[in-house]
């Protein structure tokens, strides 16, 4: 059987997504570079892993995935007693896989769409030669600072955002954290003493410093 493959881009923030949930594993795999630049997500072969056109897309054996917050919750899954445990402690217990099913859909609908844009405007934008919108960058900060308070009061309580210890909920976050602290955004979790010392924790973990090499 062939092993782990994910096709994607090593700066896309939701391929890291993938790249860091198979460090933390331990397990082997092997990065397909796809050229987004030249439109590679959107033409064949990769339109047959991936209708949508997003990276990344999937292979462990003969089981082919797409959409970056599902291949983790497999990852974390099938590989359950490889590397970090990215579950709940008790895995099994009904109540604590929903809060953290409850802080990966917070991650994806409230914090994601949000630190994507600025991440947009302030990172990517400039690195395709385009000039930032301030306007956007500041009504996204407001937006972000609303989330982070919510973040802040949770994490007054413990010590993830799932309770006290290191899930697939915090992970998730890590890719486009690791773009902003570049950023003057910084500033937005720096504000925030439980915020700012959850995301030196989080982006600090050796698997989040192998992506950045």
């Amino acid at each position: 059987m062939a092993g782990i493959k994910v096709f994607g881009h090593a700066a896309s923030t939701a391929t890291r997504r993938v790249l860091l949930t198979l460090h933390e594993k331990n397990l082997d795999f092997e990065l397909v570079h796809v050229e987004l630049k030249d439109g590679e997500h959107k033409k064949e072969p990769f339109l047959s892993r991936n209708p949508f056109g997003k990276v990344p897309a999937f292979e462990d054996g003969d089981l082919k995935l797409f959409e970056s917050r599902a291949i983790t919750q497999y990852i974390a899954h099938r590989y359950e007693e490889e590397g970090t445990n990215l579950l709940p402690a008790d895995s099994k217990n009904i109540s604590h896989y929903a809060i953290m099913a409850i802080g990966m859909e917070v991650e994806a609908h409230h914090f994601d769409p949000v630190a994507s844009k600025l991440a947009w405007e302030q990172v990517f934008k400039l690195f395709y030669g385009m000039t930032t919108d301030q306007a956007v960058v500041e009504e996204e900060e407001a937006k972000l600072a609303t989330v982070l308070d919510v973040y802040e009061a949770r994490l007054k309580e413990f010590k993830y955002l799932a309770g006290e210890t290191f899930t697939l909920t915090d992970l998730h976050h890590i890719p486009v954290i690791q773009y902003l602290l570049g950023t003057p955004t910084k500033k937005l979790f720096d504000e925030r003493p439980h915020v700012s010392e959850w995301v030196a924790e989080i982006t600090n973990r050796p698997a989040s410093q192998k992506i950045l090499q």
